[in-house]
This record gives structure tokens, sequence and C-alpha cells, in this order.
């Protein structure tokens, strides 16, 4: 049989074996390139053979494609950079906690000192609590110092001739731009230099913005923007993030702080696509529309997985191409763009853009609805599962799913069933206070709104409203329920239902609800949430003949008014809704099993 001659045999162990094209041996030095293939057997060798000779023929090819450094490179080299140590600054300011959240771990130690988990005695012990609320505290300062101390060294390694520091963004730089600049060459320590020079510069605006001081400007005159690419830098305190902040203060809309929140991390994305110093007259449809596809290609919880920690959306998209992680929904594309939109609205509003860029580039939703309702059968195997029953434990939701003893009956009941016959969201359900659930003219209600105490919020202003308590709630005992919370001298109906550091109501039992759905096999893929009990009390309503515009008032759908908000009703609308309501069935569901002897005196 044939010799592959690629293969080459010393010592019995074979070896990959390649000419250096003529045309590059001058770049390699020498006329041969030989790599050992660990093995002794030939066949093995052979697999392992191809992959070799392929990637140095790619790399052949890859450095044909090099040329020699100019000095637009040198200049475009120094500006990326400084954009770049600026870039990464705002990243990381953005990604600073919050003080919402250092008081929320202040709150969490002192309920573990409450609790007995933390006490004087075991002083290691305190120490290790509250390490993590030490570190929120300086993440500032310590960001602080760490670029202090870089710029120091930077400043020492210049005068020193030392390029160590700055070596891995010189070579980055040069292997993007498939320069040929030789390691140690003239070029390669100019090149050094200049890029040293650049991140001294982009250190100082930091340590200057730190103070609340954004007007700094470059003070050495190589760092400028590079001509060679025509690019324009934006106008002091018109940066595109200086600008949303001004947007994020005037709030013209009038949105939620977490909406707002998300906004900011929206646009701050689109910057990391075009850089920091992107003038904000030239964000255009050029500009969205390359912003759009990287997003068509940006993976899911990408700012959170350490693959990708550290990237900007680009080397993000880049690098995904390796690791093949699953990329967000078209729902979440048109979400990054809402919030961008939104503020291109102010821009425009403001003279800053002639027209806004993002106003048509939404992409069309799937006519396939996401949410589906259960049906029946999945009910009567929901309700029959632990969650409802009896579990091992309530502690984690990993125990939700194993049977046992444990009777869960906090929200995490209630909120489904309250959901199945009202079409009323999980959040609206979960803050309702003792007080939101009253008699009122021979109905009991719940009365959904912004009043009392509390941080409670709503949808919109249309989800304010009154909602009868349907005749199946108060069999499976929940008025019960609320005299015993009320009699505990309690203000809220599910006192252990909480808000995540965005704000939200109950995101912890909204995300593990359909995890737990998934274990007892009801759920594979997108389709079953908390919210498919909202769209099944809808289809219900259908289903006893009334149209969407008759009972949208019920769900939430519509403009808010006084009488919504402070919840007082004529007798006629309270006995419409009243019907409404009681209108919601589910044939063939059983929950005979979930109606105790106490229930059923309660509602005889």
């Amino acid at each position: 049989m044939a010799r592959v001659t690629y293969l080459e045999r010393r010592n019995a162990t074979y070896y990959a074996r390649l000419d250096v094209p003529l045309d590059l041996v001058g770049h390699y030095g020498t006329t041969t390139r030989k790599k050992s293939l660990r093995t002794k057997d030939e066949n093995e060798a052979k697999k392992r053979l191809w992959p070799v000779i392929e990637g140095w023929r790619a790399e052949f090819e890859e450095v044909r494609g090099r040329r020699e450094i100019t000095s637009d490179d040198k200049a475009i080299a120094v500006w990326q950079h400084y954009e770049a140590t600026i870039d990464g600054y705002d990243r990381k300011q953005r990604s600073m906690p919050t003080p919402e959240q250092m008081d929320a771990e202040l709150q969490h130690i002192y309920r573990r000192i409450d609790m007995g988990e933390i006490t004087s005695e075991n002083f290691f012990g305190m120490i290790n609590a509250y390490t993590d609320y030490e570190l929120m505290l300086r993440a500032r300062t310590d960001d602080a110092n760490l670029r202090a101390r870089r710029l120091n060294a930077l400043k020492s390694a210049l005068t020193a001739g030392d390029a160590k520091l700055i070596e891995p963004a010189v070579m980055k730089f040069v292997a993007q731009h498939r320069l040929l600049v030789d390691t140690g060459s003239d070029e390669y320590r100019e090149l050094c230099a200049l890029m040293t020079r650049a991140e001294i510069e982009g250190l100082q605006r930091t340590l200057e913005r730190d103070t609340g001081d954004f007007s700094g400007a470059p003070k050495d005159p190589i760092v400028k923007p590079a001509s060679g690419r025509a690019r324009e830098a934006a106008a002091p305190g018109e940066t595109i993030m200086e600008l949303f902040e001004s947007y994020s203060r005037e709030n013209p809309n009038q949105i939620k702080p977490d909406t707002l929140a998300q906004a900011r991390r929206d646009v701050g994305l689109f910057v990391e696509s075009v850089g920091s110093t992107f003038p904000v007259h030239r964000i255009d449809k050029k500009a969205v529309r390359e912003w759009k596809a990287l997003l068509l290609q940006f993976p899911v919880k990408a700012v959170e997985a350490k693959a990708f920690e550290g990237m900007t959306i680009t080397q993000i998209v880049k690098h995904n191409e390796t690791v093949r992680k699953p990329t967000i929904s078209t729902a979440t594309v048109n979400r990054y763009l809402s919030g961008f939109s939104a503020f291109c609205t102010w821009l425009t509003n403001h003279g800053y853009i002639t027209a806004n860029p993002a106003a048509d580039m939404f992409l069309k939703k799937s006519k396939e609805k996401t949410t589906k309702p259960f049906t029946v059968a999945e009910m009567n195997a929901l309700f029959k599962s632990p969650l409802f029953t009896g579990c091992q434990n309530d502690e984690s939701p990993r125990f939700w799913s194993k049977p046992g003893n444990v009777l869960i009956r906090d929200h995490r009941y209630w909120v489904p069933l309250v959901m199945l016959y009202s079409g009323a969201r999980p959040a609206a359900i979960a803050q309702l206070g003792v007080d939101d659930v009253r008699e009122d003219r021979g109905h009991w209600i719940m009365h959904i709104t912004t009043e009392g105490d509390g941080d409670k919020s709503v949808k919109t202003a249309g989800s304010m409203r009154v909602v009868p308590v349907h005749p199946e709630l108060v069999q499976l005992g929940f008025l019960g329920y609320h005299a015993r919370t009320k009699e505990k001298g309690g203000q809220r109906l599910f006192p252990l239902a909480e808000r995540n550091d965005r704000g939200q109501m109950i995101a912890d039992f909204s995300r593990d609800f359909p995890r737990y759905l998934t274990k007892i096999g009801l759920k594979d893929g997108r389709g079953l949430s908390l919210y498919s009990f909202r769209h099944g009390a809808a289809d219900a309503l259908r289903r006893a003949g009334f149209l969407d515009e008759q009972f949208g008032f019920i769900l939430g759908h519509t403009s808010g008014t006084m009488t919504q908000r402070y919840g007082t009703l004529p007798q006629g609308m309270l006995e419409d809704r009243v019907k409404l309501v009681n209108s919601i069935s589910y044939p063939g569901l059983i929950l005979d099993h979930l109606r105790t002897a106490d229930a059923l005196e309660d509602a005889a």
C-alpha cells in the first residue's frame, strides 16, 4: 500500500511534514514544517494528519494576505486602544453594584443574624458573612485603585522601554489587521509605545470620570481619531451614554425604573458595537442595521456567561461561532430595539438626529403564540402533583417535584389557582394586600390597585381593576386563607412573595414554575408557564360566549379610570363582573382533592 507523502516516521513515532511555499520561506525561516502526531500506529497517524496539514495550509494563505504596517494602521491602533480602554471602563461601571443591591445584601445579612445563622461567638463566620457586602461596598474603589496602579505601571514601562504590559493588546491588533510586524522589530516596539501612550490617556479619562468629570479629552497629540478611516468623536458631554442619562432623568414616557435600567443596557450594547465616542448624529439606518445583525446572532444570557466574560458584542458573536450557544429569540431582539427606539425618538425630538432610524427595524413576530394554555389533562396532572398535594421540602425548588408530607400553601399554591379563575397577572396577585380582598354588597372581590401600603405596581393604568372572587376559589379555601392571614395582623395577603433586585414581584417563582413543569413531565421546550393560566382564563370566557372586547377589562386590557384606582363600582357594573368571572369554567377539571373540610365549611 502506498504511503502518504505528508507522513514521516522517526524513531517509531509518526510526524506530519509539509514543505513551506517558496514565497513564504523568508517569513518562516525554514523550508519545512514538522509536527509530532504523538502515535506509533500508522492508521491512527493518518487520522490525525489531515487536520494538521489543512491547518498549515490555511495558515499559509493567511500569511500571504498580510501586509506591511502603515502610518494609518498605527493611528487606528492608537485610537481604537484608547476607545477600548474607555469602553471597558464604561462596561465595568454598568456592572457595578447599585445602592439597592448593596442594601438588599445588607438586609440579607441582618435576616441571617436575626435567624441565628450569624453570631458573635463565630468570629470567622461573621467575617465570611460580611465579605460579599464589603466587596460590593469597595467595588468602585478597588476598580479605581487597580486602574491607577496600571496607569503608573504603564508610565514606568514607557520610560523604560518595557513592552510586556501592552504586548497582548499589540499582538491582538496585529493579528486582527493581518499586519506583517515581527516581534521585537523597530515597527513592533514603536507600536507598543504608541498603544501604551493611548492606554495611559484612556486610563486618565476613566479616573477623571470617577470624579464625575466627563469633559476630558486626550492631551497626548498622537491620541486622536484616525483620519485614515474618517473617524469622528462625539462632542464633549454628548456621547451616546451621556445623552442617555439626560433622557433617563427626563423619562418622557414615565417608564418604570426597571424598564429604564433595561433600556440603559440596550443602548449600552449598541454603544459597544459602534464605540463609546461615536457621534450621536451618525446614528443612522446603517448603524442600527449592523447592530441588529449582531443581535440576531447574540447568544442567550451572553452577559452572564463565563464563556463571554469581558467581551464586546462583536467579540461575543464571533466567539459564539466556536462555542455555539443558542441565540436570543425574535421577541428579545425586538425588546432591545424597543428600548433603543424610544431613546432615538427622544434624540429626534431634541434635534440630535433628524429621524428615528430604529422605527422600522423591528422583526415580524411569529403568528404562532409562544405561550399556550394548559389542557384539562395537563391541569389535572399539575394539580395532583407534589407542589399542590405535598412535597418533600418547600425550601428549594428541586424538592417540589418529590412527593412528601410538606404542604405548600403560600403564594406558590394560590397564585396559579387565582390566575386560573381570574386571568390576573401573577405579580398583581402576589402583591395583594389583605384589605384588597373584601366583601362588597354580597360579593367577595379582589381589588388590583397601586393604592394602600407597600410598593405596589401594575403594568398599566388599565391594569387597576376590581375582580370578583370566583366561587371555585371559595370552595378551595381562598377566603379561609384570607381570614387567617388577617387574624395574624398581616398587611399583605402573601407575605412571603418578594421582589427581586430589579423590582419584579415573584420573579423567582415565575422562573422556577416552568422548570417544575419540565420536572413533572408536562413541559418540553417553550409554551407552558404561569401565563398559561391567564391565557386559559381568556379562552374560558370565550367558551362562555363572550367577545374579547366584552371581557378585556377583567384581564386589565383597558385604559385607567379613577373608579378602577379606588375600587368603587355601581351595583350594575359589579354584577356584570360577577357574571363574567363566574362563567370561567374548565369542564373535566378535578380539584376535589384540594378542597379541605375547613374550605368547604367556609364556602357554606
